[in-house]
Protein backbone atom coordinates (compact mmCIF):
# COMPACT_ATOMS: atom_id res chain seq x y z
CA UNK A 1 0.00 0.00 0.00
CA UNK A 2 1.93 2.92 -1.10
CA UNK A 3 -0.38 5.48 -0.36
CA UNK A 4 0.54 7.20 3.46
CA UNK A 5 -3.49 8.39 2.98
CA UNK A 6 -4.62 5.02 2.47
CA UNK A 7 -2.02 4.12 5.57
CA UNK A 8 -3.44 6.44 7.67
CA UNK A 9 -6.74 5.93 7.12
CA UNK A 10 -6.35 2.22 7.54
CA UNK A 11 -4.33 2.10 10.98
CA UNK A 12 -6.81 4.94 11.70
CA UNK A 13 -9.58 2.95 11.52
CA UNK A 14 -7.62 -0.31 12.63
CA UNK A 15 -6.85 1.48 15.95
CA UNK A 16 -10.17 2.47 16.68
CA UNK A 17 -11.79 -0.83 15.73
CA UNK A 18 -9.46 -2.73 18.45
CA UNK A 19 -10.68 0.20 20.64
CA UNK A 20 -14.55 -0.38 19.91
CA UNK A 21 -14.40 -3.92 20.23
CA UNK A 22 -12.55 -3.94 23.55
CA UNK A 23 -15.06 -0.78 24.62
CA UNK A 24 -17.54 -3.15 23.19
CA UNK A 25 -17.04 -6.29 25.58
CA UNK A 26 -16.77 -4.44 28.28
CA UNK A 27 -19.33 -2.86 28.22
CA UNK A 28 -21.48 -6.25 27.60
CA UNK A 29 -19.79 -8.07 30.41
CA UNK A 30 -20.82 -5.44 32.91
CA UNK A 31 -24.20 -5.44 31.78
CA UNK A 32 -24.74 -8.77 31.75
CA UNK A 33 -23.20 -8.99 35.36
CA UNK A 34 -25.41 -6.04 36.30
CA UNK A 35 -28.49 -8.00 35.18
CA UNK A 36 -27.59 -11.11 36.43
CA UNK A 37 -26.72 -9.22 40.04
CA UNK A 38 -30.63 -8.03 39.44
CA UNK A 39 -31.94 -11.42 38.77
CA UNK A 40 -30.66 -13.22 41.33
CA UNK A 41 -31.80 -10.23 43.79
CA UNK A 42 -35.11 -11.04 42.41
CA UNK A 43 -35.00 -15.22 43.01
CA UNK A 44 -33.52 -14.71 46.13
CA UNK A 45 -36.09 -12.04 47.76
CA UNK A 46 -38.95 -15.39 46.37
CA UNK A 47 -36.70 -17.79 48.06
CA UNK A 48 -36.55 -16.02 51.37
CA UNK A 49 -40.30 -15.42 51.36
CA UNK A 50 -41.17 -19.53 50.43
CA UNK A 51 -38.33 -20.67 53.53
CA UNK A 52 -39.58 -18.15 55.94
CA UNK A 53 -43.17 -20.33 55.09
CA UNK A 54 -41.37 -23.17 55.67
CA UNK A 55 -39.03 -22.32 58.97
CA UNK A 56 -42.87 -21.48 60.10
CA UNK A 57 -44.34 -24.97 60.00
CA UNK A 58 -46.43 -24.35 57.40
CA UNK A 59 -47.77 -27.36 55.42
CA UNK A 60 -45.95 -27.83 52.37
CA UNK A 61 -49.09 -28.64 50.64
CA UNK A 62 -50.55 -25.12 51.78
CA UNK A 63 -47.44 -23.02 51.13
CA UNK A 64 -47.91 -19.82 49.40
CA UNK A 65 -45.63 -20.28 46.02
CA UNK A 66 -45.53 -17.04 43.74
CA UNK A 67 -48.34 -17.56 40.99
CA UNK A 68 -46.62 -16.28 38.25
CA UNK A 69 -45.08 -18.22 35.39
CA UNK A 70 -42.01 -16.41 35.69
CA UNK A 71 -40.91 -18.12 39.26
CA UNK A 72 -40.91 -21.73 39.31
CA UNK A 73 -40.48 -23.22 42.53
CA UNK A 74 -39.15 -26.73 44.81
CA UNK A 75 -38.62 -27.60 48.05
CA UNK A 76 -36.25 -30.41 48.26
CA UNK A 77 -35.01 -32.48 51.21
CA UNK A 78 -31.69 -33.20 51.19
CA UNK A 79 -31.75 -36.64 50.24
CA UNK A 80 -33.44 -35.13 46.96
CA UNK A 81 -36.82 -35.97 47.31
CA UNK A 82 -39.49 -33.14 46.07
CA UNK A 83 -41.96 -31.53 48.78
CA UNK A 84 -43.37 -29.02 46.99
CA UNK A 85 -43.43 -27.38 43.48
CA UNK A 86 -45.47 -24.98 41.21
CA UNK A 87 -48.19 -26.30 40.08
CA UNK A 88 -47.49 -25.18 36.64
CA UNK A 89 -43.80 -26.55 36.20
CA UNK A 90 -43.36 -29.30 33.57
CA UNK A 91 -39.53 -29.32 33.73
CA UNK A 92 -36.84 -28.32 35.49
CA UNK A 93 -32.92 -28.44 35.24
CA UNK A 94 -30.52 -27.04 37.12
CA UNK A 95 -31.61 -27.24 40.62
CA UNK A 96 -31.68 -30.40 43.21
CA UNK A 97 -34.04 -32.18 41.70
CA UNK A 98 -35.08 -32.90 38.27
CA UNK A 99 -38.95 -33.66 39.96
CA UNK A 100 -41.80 -32.05 39.48
CA UNK A 101 -44.42 -33.71 41.48
CA UNK A 102 -43.92 -33.70 44.84
CA UNK A 103 -44.12 -37.20 47.18
CA UNK A 104 -47.22 -37.58 48.74
CA UNK A 105 -47.53 -35.90 51.85
CA UNK A 106 -48.02 -38.63 54.65
CA UNK A 107 -44.84 -40.30 53.49
CA UNK A 108 -43.36 -37.14 54.91
CA UNK A 109 -45.70 -35.78 57.61
CA UNK A 110 -45.82 -39.34 59.59
CA UNK A 111 -44.35 -40.47 62.74
CA UNK A 112 -42.64 -38.12 64.95
CA UNK A 113 -44.43 -35.22 62.55
CA UNK A 114 -47.26 -35.77 64.48
CA UNK A 115 -45.92 -35.69 67.58
CA UNK A 116 -44.16 -32.61 66.84
CA UNK A 117 -47.55 -30.76 66.05
CA UNK A 118 -48.91 -31.47 69.36
CA UNK A 119 -46.10 -29.06 70.88
CA UNK A 120 -44.75 -27.69 67.42
CA UNK A 121 -41.07 -25.70 67.40
CA UNK A 122 -40.10 -23.04 65.46
CA UNK A 123 -37.90 -23.06 62.48
CA UNK A 124 -34.83 -20.97 61.14
CA UNK A 125 -33.86 -19.65 57.68
CA UNK A 126 -30.22 -20.52 57.06
CA UNK A 127 -28.14 -17.00 57.33
CA UNK A 128 -25.86 -18.50 54.77
CA UNK A 129 -25.24 -16.73 51.55
CA UNK A 130 -27.65 -17.98 49.18
CA UNK A 131 -26.59 -20.42 46.48
CA UNK A 132 -27.01 -19.37 42.50
CA UNK A 133 -26.91 -21.46 39.67
CA UNK A 134 -28.20 -21.42 36.10
CA UNK A 135 -30.47 -24.15 34.18
CA UNK A 136 -33.92 -24.25 32.49
CA UNK A 137 -37.31 -24.59 32.97
CA UNK A 138 -40.62 -25.24 31.39
CA UNK A 139 -43.70 -23.61 32.82
CA UNK A 140 -47.02 -24.09 30.78
CA UNK A 141 -44.93 -25.47 27.67
CA UNK A 142 -42.46 -22.65 27.32
CA UNK A 143 -38.90 -23.35 28.03
CA UNK A 144 -36.78 -20.80 29.40
CA UNK A 145 -33.16 -20.26 30.73
CA UNK A 146 -33.46 -19.34 34.83
CA UNK A 147 -31.42 -18.09 37.91
CA UNK A 148 -31.97 -20.29 40.61
CA UNK A 149 -31.46 -19.04 43.81
CA UNK A 150 -31.30 -21.87 46.68
CA UNK A 151 -31.89 -21.07 50.04
CA UNK A 152 -32.00 -23.97 52.90
CA UNK A 153 -34.91 -23.87 55.89
CA UNK A 154 -35.13 -25.90 59.32
CA UNK A 155 -38.51 -26.90 59.98
CA UNK A 156 -39.63 -27.07 63.92
CA UNK A 157 -38.89 -30.68 63.80
CA UNK A 158 -35.39 -30.52 62.55
CA UNK A 159 -36.14 -31.27 59.08
CA UNK A 160 -33.75 -29.35 56.46
CA UNK A 161 -34.94 -28.60 53.10
CA UNK A 162 -33.44 -26.51 49.86
CA UNK A 163 -36.14 -23.57 48.63
CA UNK A 164 -35.42 -23.17 44.69
CA UNK A 165 -36.81 -20.22 43.20
CA UNK A 166 -36.00 -19.27 39.60
CA UNK A 167 -36.03 -16.15 38.11
CA UNK A 168 -36.05 -15.73 33.89
CA UNK A 169 -33.17 -14.57 32.34
CA UNK A 170 -35.28 -13.30 29.02
CA UNK A 171 -35.37 -9.68 29.82
CA UNK A 172 -31.56 -10.04 30.45
CA UNK A 173 -30.95 -11.84 27.20
CA UNK A 174 -33.36 -9.55 25.71
CA UNK A 175 -31.13 -6.63 26.92
CA UNK A 176 -27.59 -8.12 25.95
CA UNK A 177 -28.95 -8.83 22.17
CA UNK A 178 -30.20 -5.29 21.78
CA UNK A 179 -26.66 -3.79 22.22
CA UNK A 180 -24.88 -6.69 20.92
CA UNK A 181 -27.03 -6.13 17.85
CA UNK A 182 -26.74 -2.42 18.03
CA UNK A 183 -23.01 -2.78 18.44
CA UNK A 184 -22.81 -4.74 15.24
CA UNK A 185 -24.69 -2.54 13.15
CA UNK A 186 -23.40 0.45 14.72
CA UNK A 187 -19.40 -0.82 14.68
CA UNK A 188 -18.80 -1.14 10.77
CA UNK A 189 -21.12 1.98 10.36
CA UNK A 190 -18.38 4.49 12.79
CA UNK A 191 -15.25 2.38 10.90
CA UNK A 192 -16.36 3.41 7.77
CA UNK A 193 -17.02 7.30 9.19
CA UNK A 194 -13.51 7.22 10.78
CA UNK A 195 -12.19 5.70 7.68
CA UNK A 196 -13.79 8.62 5.38
CA UNK A 197 -13.20 11.37 8.00
CA UNK A 198 -8.99 10.53 8.47
CA UNK A 199 -9.07 10.02 4.47
CA UNK A 200 -10.19 13.72 4.62
CA UNK A 201 -8.11 15.03 6.92
CA UNK A 202 -5.08 13.59 5.86
CA UNK A 203 -5.76 14.01 2.00
CA UNK A 204 -6.25 17.80 3.03
CA UNK A 205 -3.10 17.54 5.57
CA UNK A 206 -1.14 16.03 3.01
CA UNK A 207 -1.69 18.50 -0.03
CA UNK A 208 0.86 20.93 0.59
CA UNK A 209 3.09 18.08 0.91
CA UNK A 210 2.27 17.36 -3.05
CA UNK A 211 2.53 20.32 -3.64
CA UNK A 212 6.30 20.03 -2.72
CA UNK A 213 6.33 16.73 -4.64
CA UNK A 214 5.04 18.34 -8.01
CA UNK A 215 7.09 21.49 -7.69
CA UNK A 216 10.33 19.56 -7.06
CA UNK A 217 9.42 17.43 -9.88
CA UNK A 218 9.30 20.17 -11.97
CA UNK A 219 12.77 21.63 -10.56
CA UNK A 220 14.01 18.44 -11.54
CA UNK A 221 12.70 18.80 -15.07
CA UNK A 222 13.21 22.35 -15.46
CA UNK A 223 17.08 22.50 -13.76
CA UNK A 224 16.37 26.00 -12.93
CA UNK A 225 17.50 26.14 -9.16
CA UNK A 226 15.81 29.09 -9.07
CA UNK A 227 12.59 27.78 -8.22
CA UNK A 228 10.80 27.51 -5.66
CA UNK A 229 8.22 25.10 -3.82
CA UNK A 230 5.32 26.62 -1.94
CA UNK A 231 5.37 27.53 1.58
CA UNK A 232 1.69 26.46 3.37
CA UNK A 233 1.96 28.95 6.59
CA UNK A 234 0.80 26.69 8.85
CA UNK A 235 3.76 26.55 10.94
CA UNK A 236 3.85 22.44 11.16
CA UNK A 237 6.12 19.94 10.22
CA UNK A 238 5.09 20.45 6.44
CA UNK A 239 6.12 24.17 6.33
CA UNK A 240 9.06 23.64 8.15
CA UNK A 241 9.82 20.76 5.84
CA UNK A 242 8.83 23.49 3.07
CA UNK A 243 11.34 25.76 4.49
CA UNK A 244 13.94 23.85 4.62
CA UNK A 245 13.49 22.05 1.12
CA UNK A 246 14.08 26.37 -0.33
CA UNK A 247 16.76 26.51 2.32
CA UNK A 248 17.95 23.56 0.74
CA UNK A 249 17.50 24.61 -3.08
CA UNK A 250 19.17 28.24 -2.45
CA UNK A 251 22.27 26.43 -0.83
CA UNK A 252 22.42 24.08 -3.83
CA UNK A 253 22.17 27.42 -6.58
CA UNK A 254 24.89 28.80 -4.50
CA UNK A 255 26.76 26.04 -5.09
CA UNK A 256 25.99 25.67 -8.90
CA UNK A 257 26.63 29.30 -9.16
CA UNK A 258 29.71 29.20 -7.96
CA UNK A 259 31.02 26.27 -9.71
CA UNK A 260 30.11 28.02 -12.55
CA UNK A 261 31.96 30.84 -11.64
CA UNK A 262 34.76 28.92 -10.94
CA UNK A 263 34.85 26.60 -13.99
CA UNK A 264 34.54 30.20 -15.66
CA UNK A 265 37.43 32.24 -13.83
CA UNK A 266 39.29 29.08 -14.49
CA UNK A 267 38.89 28.93 -18.27
CA UNK A 268 39.43 32.59 -18.29
CA UNK A 269 42.68 32.67 -16.20
CA UNK A 270 44.06 29.37 -18.33
CA UNK A 271 43.63 31.00 -21.09
CA UNK A 272 46.05 34.00 -21.26
CA UNK A 273 49.27 31.48 -20.03
CA UNK A 274 48.28 29.21 -23.01
CA UNK A 275 47.76 32.01 -25.68
CA UNK A 276 50.78 33.55 -24.29
CA UNK A 277 52.52 30.00 -24.70
CA UNK A 278 51.45 29.42 -28.10
CA UNK A 279 52.05 32.66 -29.68
CA UNK A 280 55.93 32.51 -27.90
CA UNK A 281 55.89 28.86 -29.51
CA UNK A 282 54.18 29.48 -33.24
CA UNK A 283 56.97 32.44 -33.23
CA UNK A 284 59.83 30.14 -32.19
CA UNK A 285 58.78 27.78 -35.01
CA UNK A 286 58.41 30.43 -37.86
CA UNK A 287 61.81 32.93 -36.39
CA UNK A 288 64.00 30.60 -34.05
CA UNK A 289 65.98 33.73 -33.52
CA UNK A 290 63.20 35.72 -31.74
CA UNK A 291 62.17 32.73 -29.21
CA UNK A 292 61.70 34.10 -25.88
CA UNK A 293 62.90 31.29 -23.55
CA UNK A 294 62.47 33.14 -20.34
CA UNK A 295 58.92 34.22 -21.30
CA UNK A 296 58.20 30.90 -22.35
CA UNK A 297 59.26 29.46 -18.69
CA UNK A 298 57.85 31.84 -16.91
CA UNK A 299 53.88 30.69 -18.66
CA UNK A 300 54.25 27.77 -18.31
CA UNK A 301 55.26 27.48 -14.56
CA UNK A 302 52.55 29.84 -13.82
CA UNK A 303 50.25 27.23 -15.79
CA UNK A 304 51.81 24.54 -14.07
CA UNK A 305 50.87 26.61 -10.57
CA UNK A 306 47.49 28.09 -11.49
CA UNK A 307 47.12 23.89 -12.60
CA UNK A 308 47.92 23.06 -9.08
CA UNK A 309 45.91 25.49 -7.05
CA UNK A 310 42.62 24.06 -9.21
CA UNK A 311 43.18 20.82 -8.55
CA UNK A 312 44.27 21.23 -4.72
CA UNK A 313 40.53 23.11 -4.98
CA UNK A 314 38.72 20.56 -6.61
CA UNK A 315 40.13 17.66 -3.55
CA UNK A 316 39.21 20.45 -1.01
CA UNK A 317 35.48 20.58 -2.67
CA UNK A 318 35.30 17.07 -2.74
CA UNK A 319 36.17 17.05 0.86
CA UNK A 320 39.54 15.50 0.82
CA UNK A 321 40.53 15.40 5.25
CA UNK A 322 44.22 16.79 6.36
CA UNK A 323 46.38 14.52 7.33
CA UNK A 324 47.13 13.63 11.06
CA UNK A 325 50.66 13.86 11.22
CA UNK A 326 52.77 16.13 13.53
CA UNK A 327 53.94 19.45 12.24
CA UNK A 328 56.46 22.00 13.70
CA UNK A 329 55.28 25.69 12.51
CA UNK A 330 58.16 27.06 13.91
CA UNK A 331 60.41 24.91 12.01
CA UNK A 332 57.98 25.28 9.25
CA UNK A 333 58.09 28.75 9.01
CA UNK A 334 61.86 29.11 9.03
CA UNK A 335 61.83 26.29 6.25
CA UNK A 336 59.49 28.12 3.73
CA UNK A 337 61.96 31.30 4.14
CA UNK A 338 65.05 29.77 3.90
CA UNK A 339 63.52 27.79 0.25
CA UNK A 340 62.58 31.51 -0.55
CA UNK A 341 65.85 33.28 -0.09
CA UNK A 342 67.25 35.26 -3.31
CA UNK A 343 63.75 35.02 -4.72
CA UNK A 344 61.63 37.40 -2.50
CA UNK A 345 61.30 40.93 -3.56
CA UNK A 346 61.29 41.91 0.05
CA UNK A 347 63.79 40.64 3.27
CA UNK A 348 61.72 38.62 5.40
CA UNK A 349 62.07 38.25 9.47
CA UNK A 350 60.67 35.64 11.46
CA UNK A 351 60.27 35.75 15.28
CA UNK A 352 59.42 31.80 16.08
CA UNK A 353 60.87 31.65 19.21
CA UNK A 354 59.61 28.43 20.19
CA UNK A 355 58.46 25.01 19.21
CA UNK A 356 55.04 24.94 17.84
CA UNK A 357 53.34 21.88 16.85
CA UNK A 358 49.78 21.38 15.53
CA UNK A 359 48.09 18.40 13.78
CA UNK A 360 47.74 18.22 10.22
CA UNK A 361 49.08 17.98 6.22
CA UNK A 362 52.52 19.46 6.30
CA UNK A 363 52.58 20.11 2.72
CA UNK A 364 48.71 22.17 2.54
CA UNK A 365 50.16 23.89 5.76
CA UNK A 366 53.20 24.39 3.78
CA UNK A 367 51.13 25.75 0.75
CA UNK A 368 49.36 28.18 2.99
CA UNK A 369 52.72 29.85 4.30
CA UNK A 370 53.46 30.24 0.70
CA UNK A 371 50.53 32.10 -0.31
CA UNK A 372 50.71 34.08 2.64
CA UNK A 373 54.52 35.08 1.84
CA UNK A 374 53.46 35.32 -1.80
CA UNK A 375 50.39 37.99 -1.55
CA UNK A 376 53.10 39.74 1.26
CA UNK A 377 56.08 39.90 -0.50
CA UNK A 378 53.27 41.36 -3.66
CA UNK A 379 52.53 44.11 -1.68
CA UNK A 380 54.87 44.99 0.53
CA UNK A 381 56.84 48.24 0.03
CA UNK A 382 59.98 47.33 2.09
CA UNK A 383 59.72 44.56 4.21
CA UNK A 384 57.59 41.50 5.27
CA UNK A 385 57.45 40.10 9.35
CA UNK A 386 56.33 36.63 9.97
CA UNK A 387 55.88 35.86 13.90
CA UNK A 388 54.82 32.63 15.82
CA UNK A 389 53.71 32.54 19.13
CA UNK A 390 51.18 30.61 21.86
CA UNK A 391 47.66 31.98 22.44
CA UNK A 392 45.68 30.44 24.93
CA UNK A 393 47.19 27.07 23.54
CA UNK A 394 47.26 27.98 20.25
CA UNK A 395 49.72 28.38 17.78
CA UNK A 396 48.92 32.13 16.25
CA UNK A 397 50.93 32.72 13.17
CA UNK A 398 50.88 36.03 11.37
CA UNK A 399 52.50 37.44 8.19
CA UNK A 400 52.45 41.26 7.84
CA UNK A 401 53.78 43.55 5.52
CA UNK A 402 54.13 47.38 5.55
CA UNK A 403 52.36 47.89 1.74
CA UNK A 404 49.25 50.00 2.00
CA UNK A 405 47.27 47.15 3.46
CA UNK A 406 43.36 45.83 3.27
CA UNK A 407 40.53 48.03 3.14
CA UNK A 408 37.98 47.15 6.06
CA UNK A 409 35.04 46.73 3.76
CA UNK A 410 37.35 44.26 1.36
CA UNK A 411 38.89 41.88 3.97
CA UNK A 412 36.37 39.07 3.04
CA UNK A 413 35.84 39.63 0.16
CA UNK A 414 40.08 38.93 -0.64
CA UNK A 415 38.69 35.26 0.75
CA UNK A 416 36.78 34.54 -2.41
CA UNK A 417 38.42 33.00 -5.22
CA UNK A 418 39.79 34.76 -8.32
CA UNK A 419 39.29 38.13 -6.15
CA UNK A 420 42.03 40.43 -6.95
CA UNK A 421 41.84 44.01 -5.61
CA UNK A 422 44.56 45.18 -7.51
CA UNK A 423 43.46 44.58 -10.64
CA UNK A 424 44.96 47.86 -11.99
CA UNK A 425 48.17 45.57 -12.44
CA UNK A 426 49.18 42.85 -15.32
CA UNK A 427 48.52 38.99 -14.38
CA UNK A 428 51.84 38.40 -14.09
CA UNK A 429 52.04 40.35 -10.70
CA UNK A 430 48.88 40.05 -9.45
CA UNK A 431 48.39 36.34 -9.20
CA UNK A 432 45.32 34.38 -9.96
CA UNK A 433 43.35 35.26 -6.74
CA UNK A 434 43.63 31.57 -5.76
CA UNK A 435 46.05 32.00 -2.89
CA UNK A 436 43.87 33.27 -0.09
CA UNK A 437 41.14 31.19 -0.67
CA UNK A 438 43.37 28.15 -0.69
CA UNK A 439 44.80 29.60 2.56
CA UNK A 440 41.52 30.19 4.62
CA UNK A 441 39.98 26.76 3.29
CA UNK A 442 43.28 24.98 4.39
CA UNK A 443 42.97 26.81 7.99
CA UNK A 444 39.42 26.02 8.55
CA UNK A 445 39.36 22.07 7.34
CA UNK A 446 42.74 22.16 9.98
CA UNK A 447 40.27 23.41 12.68
CA UNK A 448 41.69 27.34 12.61
CA UNK A 449 40.91 30.62 11.28
CA UNK A 450 42.63 32.91 8.65
CA UNK A 451 41.92 36.46 9.22
CA UNK A 452 43.32 40.10 7.66
CA UNK A 453 43.66 43.07 9.49
CA UNK A 454 45.86 46.30 9.64
CA UNK A 455 49.36 46.61 11.60
CA UNK A 456 50.12 50.33 13.16
CA UNK A 457 51.37 52.34 10.67
CA UNK A 458 49.90 50.69 8.11
CA UNK A 459 49.82 47.23 5.69
CA UNK A 460 48.23 44.31 6.20
CA UNK A 461 48.64 41.50 9.00
CA UNK A 462 46.91 37.79 8.17
CA UNK A 463 46.51 35.87 11.30
CA UNK A 464 46.29 31.94 10.64
CA UNK A 465 45.45 30.41 14.02
CA UNK A 466 45.36 26.66 14.40
CA UNK A 467 45.11 24.35 17.68
CA UNK A 468 48.49 23.33 18.92
CA UNK A 469 49.38 20.46 20.61
CA UNK A 470 49.76 20.18 24.53
CA UNK A 471 53.08 18.71 25.22
CA UNK A 472 53.59 17.29 28.77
Amino acid sequence: MRSVRARAALGATAVVAVALIGAGLAVLLVLVAKLTDQTDLRAEVAAQEVASQVALDVPYAELQLPDKEDNPVQVVTEDGRLLAASERLEAVSGTGSGQVKPVAPGAVDSGEDGDDRDDPGRGEVSRDEPRFTTGTATVDGDTSDYRFAAVEATTGAGVTVTVYVGAPLAAEQDAVSTVRSAMLVGLPVLLVIVAGVTWLVTRRALRPVEGIRSEMAAITASADLSRRVPVPGTRDEVDRLAVTTNETLAALESSVDRQRRFVADASHELRSPIASLRTQLEVAAAHPELLDLDGAVEDTVRLQDLAADLLLLARLDAGEKPGAARVDLSALVREQVAQREGRDRHPVSVQAPEVAEVTGSRGQLARVLGNLLDNAQRHADGSVTVTLRDEDGRATLTVADDGAGVPEAERERVFERFVRLDDARSRDDGGAGLGLAIARDVAQRHGGSLTVGQVLGGGAEFTLVLPRIQRP
